[in-house]
């Protein structure tokens, strides 16, 4: 079958099939199980609105509990087993051979790298840009523009900045934009530089910030525009600059969001694989928990370490993600 009709295919099936669930779903529950007839009609309306809201959700939590919960009890168990004895369990001994690892502990070194500085930098430049766009006539404009690389998958921003770093021979043209520079102000050959230990990992992470300052900018962008007016122009009487009305008045009043946005990013470099695995694979001191995780299970055929890779990064991502929500809802309020 030809891949656009079989997408096509696809999607009609599944959206017919949820029209359908939701339709005979209720004229079962109202005509068959509660029907609305007789002496008990009153309550069985009552009851049947009272059950409705879970057909509703039995869907989603059908769909959450085969690929959320059921992955996790099964990786936890994984965990426990090795491969090479036919799955029989071993208690905690992947986690010490885990933690036995330097390329382990390599990778939580990195990963550590990455959340002091890219939701710093994201959420700054973001920050930044939202104030700026919207004082500018051609703001929304840039925000497009800057929202851009948001658009753009993990990997194919890895190809784009890839190229940017390139390096050709010395003699041969490059088309590497970052050495064409270093080679124009006076560099003496290309350099690698993704081979470059310590500062390749800051390399790889311009990629991630380039993409998370478009989602940065638009939450705080909104944010930024619910500042009362009022605090403001009473900033301005009192004879405040803009520097002071932006840190002093906006920012303050618009710190829930900020960290919000901050923790949702860091939820992001946790789990942070796809550009690492496109750019260097982990090699020269590069390594990330998800990509030391792939290795382990797809490359080394270890289950039993990778599933334990796997529930550090989930150890690591709930606590965060759980006040992540506790925020959004406060805020909400």
């Amino acid at each position: 079958m030809h891949p656009a009709l079989q997408g096509l295919l696809t999607i009609a099936i599944g959206v017919g099939a949820c029209i359908g669930y939701f339709y005979f779903s209720n004229i079962i529950l109202d005509k068959v199980i509660f029907p609305a007839r007789g002496q008990n009609a009153g309550r069985n309306i009552n009851r049947a609105n009272l059950v409705r809201p879970w057909l509703f959700l039995l869907p989603g939590l059908l769909a959450l509990g085969l690929y959320l919960a059921y992955p996790v009890v099964e990786t936890l168990r994984l965990s426990l087993t090795d491969r090479d004895l036919g799955g029989a369990y071993v208690g905690l001994e992947n986690y010490r051979k885990m933690s036995g690892d330097p390329k382990f502990w390599e990778a939580m070194r990195n990963n550590a790298f990455w959340l002091l500085v890219v939701p710093a930098m994201s959420t700054a430049f973001g920050l930044l840009v939202a104030q700026l766009t919207d004082r500018i006539r051609w703001g929304s404009i840039a925000k497009s523009l800057i929202f851009m690389p948001m658009a753009i998958s993990f990997v194919g921003a890895a190809v784009i900045w890839k190229l940017v770093y390139d390096a050709r021979p010395l003699g041969t043209e490059q088309i590497g934009i970052l050495n064409a520079i270093y080679l124009a102000l006076g560099g003496d050959q290309p350099m690698n530089w993704l081979t470059i230990p310590f500062w390749n990992n800051f390399f790889l992470m311009v990629v991630l910030i380039w993409i998370q300052t478009g989602f940065a900018m638009v939450i705080l962008s909104a944010a930024l525009r619910g500042v009362p007016e009022e605090t403001i122009e009473a900033a301005i009487v009192d004879g405040a600059n803009p520097f002071q009305i932006f840190f002093r008045i906006k920012v303050p009043q618009i710190m829930g969001t900020i960290v919000v946005v901050w923790t949702t990013i860091t939820i992001v470099v946790l789990k942070v694989f796809d550009i690492v695995f496109a750019m260097t694979n982990g090699q020269w001191e590069t390594q990330v928990l998800a990509n030391y995780m792939y290795d382990q299970l797809f490359r080394a055929r270890d289950w039993g370490v990778g599933s334990a890779a796997a529930m550090v990064i989930m150890l690591l991502v709930t606590p965060i993600l759980v006040w992540n929500v506790y925020n959004a809802r406060k805020e909400m309020k």
